[in-house]
This record gives C-alpha cells, sequence and structure tokens, in this order.
C-alpha cells in the first residue's frame, strides 16, 4: 500500500493533480518539479501529444504502451469519433471502474484489488484489471472482502463522487455500468486532450 502511494505522489508531481487529490504535493505550486521547474520552454507539436498521451495513461493507472496502442488501434476502428471512442474504451476497464466505484482509494490499489480475486463481474470472479466491462455488467466486491479497511475507508470518503455511469449501493457494494461515458461524463479532475493522443499515434 505504501508503494501505491508513493507512486500516485510521483505522477502527481509530474502531471498534476490528475486524481483530484485535494492536498497534493502539486496544489502548492504552479511549477515543475526540481530545480529548473520555474524554467518555460516552448513545446512542440510532438511534445504536446505525447505529453497528452503520457498523462492519459497514467490517469489510467500507468497502463502499458501494447496495451494503450491496442485501445488506440479499436478507437480508430469503430464508428464515431475516435477520441470519444478513445475515452469509452478507456473507461470500459475494470480496474478503473472499481476505482470510480469507490469501492478502494487509488486506481493503483484497483489494479492491484482486482488481480487478488477480490472483484466479481455479473457474478464471477474476474481478476484481470484490464477485463472489459460492458453497459449493464455488475461489478461486485466479493463476501469475504468487504470490511477490508481499505474498502470502508474508500467508500466513506468524501474526497470524490461516484460518476453517473455507476448506479453504486453501497451497503451491497456493488455497481452497475450504465453506459459507456464520453469526454463530458467523465469526471477528471485536470484537462485530458484525447485528441492529441489520436494525432500522436496517427503521426
Amino acid at each position: 500500500m505504501k508503494s501505491i502511494i508513493s507512486t500516485k505522489k510521483k505522477k502527481e508531481r509530474q502531471y498534476g493533480t490528475i486524481w483530484g487529490a485535494p492536498n497534493g504535493s502539486v496544489n502548492k505550486r504552479e511549477y515543475a518539479p526540481g530545480q529548473h521547474g520555474q524554467r518555460r520552454k516552448k513545446t512542440t507539436d510532438y511534445g504536446q501529444q505525447l505529453y497528452a498521451k503520457q498523462k492519459l495513461k497514467t490517469y489510467y493507472g500507468n497502463v502499458s504502451e501494447k496495451q494503450f496502442h491496442k485501445y488506440y488501434v479499436e478507437a480508430i476502428r469503430r464508428s464515431g469519433d475516435a477520441a470519444e471512442n478513445l475515452i469509452g474504451i478507456l473507461e470500459s476497464r475494470l480496474d478503473n471502474l472499481v476505482y470510480k466505484a469507490k469501492f478502494v482509494p487509488t486506481i493503483f490499489a484497483a489494479r492491484q484489488f482486482v488481480n487478488h480475486g477480490h472483484i466479481t463481474v455479473n457474478g464471477k470472479r474476474v481478476n484481470i484489471p484490464s477485463y472489459m466491462v460492458k453497459a449493464g455488467d455488475v461489478i461486485e466486491v466479493r463476501e469475504k472482502s468487504k470490511q477490508l479497511p481499505m474498502v470502508i475507508a474508500a467508500i466513506e470518503s468524501t474526497n470524490r463522487e461516484q460518476p453517473a455511469y455507476l448506479e453504486v449501493d453501497n451497503k451491497k457494494l456493488s455497481a452497475k455500468f450504465t453506459f459507456v461515458p464520453k469526454y463530458d461524463d467523465v469526471p477528471y479532475a485536470a484537462v485530458m486532450e484525447p485528441n492529441l493522443v489520436i494525432e500522436f499515434y496517427s503521426r
């Protein structure tokens, strides 16, 4: 758990309070970490696209490059706006929805929580964090895991709200994924630029 918190703080210093932590260290200063953090340098189009990609990957728990590129390929294959499709795919990850339902305190903890077999989807145990949840699926914390201190603390936390695309029962510790969200439906604490991500991979 300590390593998860350390990783989260390190990423907040790099990309800002992208998870909305009220007491994040970056809230205390407007410039980047390090002794040269106050220097400003011009960023190229490629640099902006790369930064947008890394920031989005980090928000979803440091998704691997191979997996992220796979999501891009699927996003452009689908009809409609590719950037919106990418967000919908990322939001459908099981670890993300476990985090958004507030069953755990961080996206990093969510991945570990799923890996350790604490979650079921439609009554069946799933231990794959990247599992794609479909609209209408029900996610639930397994009975023997509902009294874990981390779970109780996360549910009682007031730091963040559960999004509209999840119908959460805090007593049963279950959540129904009602619809695949678009960018405007996702409660991002910082500006994400999925359009730049699409441009990055389209180069």
